[in-house]
């Protein structure tokens, strides 16, 4: 028989805290890149061409990482914004962190920001074949607007084109969607 003190209780498990992403971060979040997207996965250059325009007054540019506890990049995400337009840039979560609303928390941070980057639109494209991905934006009130046809390379999978409205009137002023962020305990 076990003694109670070596179970792990779920709710003991601290979530990965977002934070900015820096370019110290780039090796761990290209090995998650590479895991998740071997055929499409960004390259170096990429990453550091983001976060160049990351920092600073004349930032354009949002770049997360979830850390776990232990220092684990357990997901990243980008956004990209210029003349009240943003884009999705990238966003994933390790497969150990699928169903546990990181994609949720890394999303709402994007938007979060969108909102701050004063976009009116987010747009981004989502693989034609990742339901997972395309049902996340579609909770957040993402829509379909058109398809981009063999945009990912090298195995010409189709992309599907989706479009927020930041000034949608049903969602009260300054509140971006939050769907399936709360924890209840």
């Amino acid at each position: 028989m076990s003694d109670a003190t070596d179970a792990t209780d779920a709710t003991d498990v601290k979530e990965p805290a977002l934070r900015e992403m820096r370019w110290w971060d780039i090796e761990a979040v290209l090995a998650l890149e590479y895991d998740l997207f071997p055929e499409d996965a960004w390259s170096p250059g990429m990453f550091w061409s983001e976060l160049a325009h990351a920092r600073g007054p004349a930032a354009t540019r949002r770049y997360v990482v979830a850390e776990t506890a232990d220092g684990r990049i357990a997901g990243y995400a980008g956004l990209a914004a210029a003349g009240g337009l943003g884009d999705v840039q990238t966003i994933g979560a390790a497969r150990d962190q699928w169903g546990t609303g990181l994609g949720s928390r890394l999303l709402t941070d994007l938007l979060q920001h969108a909102t701050a980057f004063e976009c009116e639109e987010v747009l981004l494209e989502v693989r034609v074949d990742n339901p997972r991905a395309r049902k996340l934006y579609e909770r957040f009130g993402f829509e379909p607007v058109g398809f981009r046809r063999g945009y990912y390379q090298p195995g010409n999978v189709d992309a599907l084109v989706m479009r927020l409205s930041m000034r949608d009137e049903r969602r009260p002023p300054n509140r971006t969607p939050s769907q399936g962020t709360e924890t209840h305990g």
